[in-house]
């Protein structure tokens, strides 16, 4: 949580952060800035200080709705820089770093850097920047201060994140009544007006749903046959939904504009769903409730994944741990912490050793089958929270029926 800065600054013996980047959407300005809809901006903290938000003019008012204090680029001397440095925006940008950092009363030490720029611009910064000998700027390796206060949620974050999941869940529910209420056409599936149900007819109606309650598509995956039996394949739009094919539907939206994350999947069979997919199904659901009974407060989390593997394993499905290199089975980690970013810590994967369920956690558990030579892939997940008992709640409310029944034939 945010109330874990000061104390991880001093556990890595940083007297200061600063966070930067240019308009991508960078989620460690976001968090710390409380969401505040700015393109540009510049945070800086000294341990134990308060922070400070510069901006340019122009975001001015809206970097005020941050709550931070806030100062513009141009008071506090940026465009004096950039004639010293004869238009060069980089070469200003390392001298005003300095500029800031003695404006937080910083005048030597460790200096953190964080935030999302591009990579070529990163690098000449960082050298640029390593030429201040009275700083040493360091770049952490994952996870970092940022990264290890976001692992854990407050109560105002689990409260947005609720209200994400709800209105998720909402949407899906959304497109299952659009798909049950489709009707066979010969082999195709069509709708009330008459028109052929495509991936891409859904996922329109998908992101109609997800934009008229204030949510923003980041990628869904609505995967149908072999297509699913890759995990991330997004689907292929023109593709004719099919009667008894699995299909893969993973709904990962954000609030609109950038904030925080639901992460849920869905695997659904038009009609019926083929002994094959119904087997595979009836295992992952095993997998998943073996899952969710390993949970333990203070637990490592990579014996909650270990305990899948073994599920799987031991009726013969080749997985991450067994086949490291295979492309079917179950290849992939259990779960991943969610909030502004949509991959957070904890990681639940039998390789991440040093990561523990904690109070605050927001992760996913979405256990999987992939057989693209057969023709389907199944996941199911939903997104959990360990709530200050220290019990484990999930935010996905939707139910895990594999099959849709169609309500009128042709």
């Amino acid at each position: 949580m945010k109330s874990d800065i000061n104390r991880l600054m001093r556990e890595r013996d940083l007297d200061a952060f600063i966070v930067f980047g240019g308009e991508e959407f960078n989620s460690a300005r976001y968090y710390l800035s409380n969401g505040a809809k700015i393109t540009h901006g510049t945070i800086l903290k000294a341990r134990d200080g308060e922070m400070l938000l510069v901006c340019g003019g122009i975001e001015f008012a809206e970097a005020q709705k941050s709550g931070l204090p806030v100062k513009t680029s141009a008071e506090l001397g940026y465009n004096d820089r950039l004639k010293q440095s004869e238009n060069s925006a980089t070469e200003a940008t390392a001298l005003f770093f300095g500029d800031l950092l003695r404006e937080i009363g910083l005048r030597s030490g460790r200096v953190g850097l964080y935030g999302a720029w591009q990579v070529n611009k990163t690098i000449a910064l960082y050298q640029l920047l390593a030429a201040q000998s009275q700083y040493e700027f360091v770049a952490e390796g994952s996870p970092t201060v940022i990264e290890t206060a976001m692992l854990t949620k407050d109560d105002e974050e689990i409260a947005r994140m609720k209200s994400v999941a709800r209105r998720c869940n909402e949407v899906m529910q959304a497109v299952w009544d659009f798909i049950a209420s489709l009707r066979r056409s010969g082999d195709l599936l069509i709708d009330a007006a008459g028109r052929r149900a495509t991936i891409g007819v859904v996922k329109d109606l998908a992101r109609r749903e997800l934009m008229a309650r204030g949510l923003e598509d980041t990628g869904m995956i609505f995967a149908q046959g072999a297509d699913g039996g890759s995990p991330h394949s997004r689907g292929e739009a023109d593709m004719p939904l099919q009667i008894g094919q699995a299909i893969v539907f993973d709904l990962f939206p954000r609030e609109l504009g950038g904030g925080y994350h639901h992460d849920m999947t869905r695997t659904w069979c038009i009609g019926f769903a083929p002994p094959a997919v119904q087997a595979a199904y009836d295992t992952v659901m095993d997998a998943f409730d073996i899952a969710v009974e390993t949970y333990g407060l203070d637990k490592p989390t990579h014996i909650m994944q270990e305990a899948v593997q073994d599920h799987f394993e031991a009726r013969g499905h080749a997985t991450s741990r067994s086949a490291p290199k295979t492309l079917c089975g179950y290849m992939h980690s259990l779960g991943h912490g969610v909030g502004i970013d949509i991959h957070e810590r904890p990681s639940i994967s039998h390789l991440a050793r040093k990561d523990t369920f904690q109070i605050g956690n927001v992760f996913s558990i979405e256990p999987g089958l992939y057989y693209p030579e057969l023709g389907f892939g199944m996941r199911v997940e939903d997104l959990f929270v360990i709530d200050s008992a220290g019990e484990l709640v999930s935010l996905t409310t939707f139910r895990k029926d594999l099959v849709i029944p169609l309500r009128d034939e042709a």
